[in-house]
């Protein structure tokens, strides 16, 4: 009778937190694209959305993919060609050579707010919309003043040597932003998502964590009910 007492009141604690599991949501992260690891001049393709950069370096996958016209650029200090100093981490950047701007995506989609360092000898903007590829509707936006050269100071080797930070805040789900400026002189670096969506719906590690409590806890429920009875 014991037995199938604990047999019982162990199955009916398995199907109420398996009942539980549609209703807990995936747990959205901060995330922030550094470039560092990616090639010099490579397009950065999908190197953060589970590829490479054109050059076969893999990045991180956060689910974020650029059109073409994206392009890493390595500081010269650090063996590459780029005409930076100062940067906000280590020595890679964003920046474009073929058109005044760039798209990313973010299929998941990102929530509350994005920012980022920039540098740029021409005025700039960065928008956000709700849909891929610049669809849907426009969020939010925010003009950038040209600064490139004011207020240097430190690493003397680069002409793009003010890097100023920025960001957007907006409501709802945004899927692409649009980052513009001029050709060979803008760039961009550090861009943080403050809420990024995970790519899928399995929970994060530290959701199952929570279900291996609740399995402990039923577990230990039975265990003492049935010490009750037993006594």
């Amino acid at each position: 009778m014991m037995d199938n007492f604990r047999n019982t009141a162990g199955r009916a604690g398995l199907v109420a937190l398996t009942l539980l599991l549609p209703a807990l949501p995936a747990i959205a992260a901060s995330a922030t694209l550094t470039f560092e690891g990616a090639g010099s001049h490579a397009s950065l393709d999908n190197f953060y959305n589970g590829g490479t950069d054109s050059q076969g370096h893999v990045g991180v996958n956060y689910g974020v993919g650029f059109a073409p016209g994206a392009y890493a650029s390595i500081d010269s200090d650090a063996g590459g060609g780029g005409n930076f100093a100062n940067e906000p981490s280590a020595s890679t950047v964003l920046f474009f050579t073929d058109t005044g701007s760039v798209t990313l995506n973010v299929s998941a989609g990102f929530t509350t707010a994005i920012s980022f360092f920039y540098t740029s000898s021409t005025a700039a903007a960065v928008y956000l919309f709700d849909g891929l590829n610049l669809g849907g509707n426009l969020l939010g936006s925010v003009a950038l003043g040209a600064q490139s050269n004011l207020h240097c100071a430190g690493d003397p080797t680069g002409s793009f040597c003010n890097w100023t930070p920025a960001s957007v805040s907006f409501a709802g789900t945004a899927r692409s932003a649009f980052f513009t400026g001029t050709a060979f002189q803008t760039g961009y670096d550090d861009i943080n998502f403050r809420n990024l969506n995970p790519a899928s719906d399995v929970p994060e590690p530290a959701t199952w964590a929570l279900f291996g409590l609740g399995f402990a806890a039923t577990g230990f429920t039975v265990r003492r009910r049935a010490a009750t009875q037993a006594a």
